[in-house]
């Protein structure tokens, strides 16, 4: 299992980023959180197999293309701390 530290940078506040990312991680066996940064970017940790990480990575850079500037991905081995893969993104405020 891998962990996946994205931070989304450009305008991605304020145009349903985060509602996309949950909607697009679910049905897909990942445990994780989004939630928006004081600095304007959205942070997005996520939990799962590499191969449905990067998937999910690229359904939300393909559904926010026009909003999304700069992407930074960081991946480190899973902790197990979000649950099951499967339980979906929570939305952090």
């Amino acid at each position: 299992m891998t962990r996946y530290t994205v931070y989304f940078g450009g305008h991605v506040q304020g145009v349903w980023f985060r509602a996309t990312a949950q909607r697009l991680a679910a049905g897909r066996d990942v445990a994780g959180y989004v939630r928006n940064l004081p600095d304007g970017q959205v942070l997005l940790v996520a939990e799962g197999t590499q191969e449905v990480l990067a998937a999910l990575i690229a359904d939300i850079d393909a559904a926010m293309e026009g909003n999304i500037q700069e992407k930074r991905i960081d991946e480190t081995p899973a902790t197990g701390e979000f649950g099951d893969p499967g339980d979906g993104l929570t939305i952090h405020r």
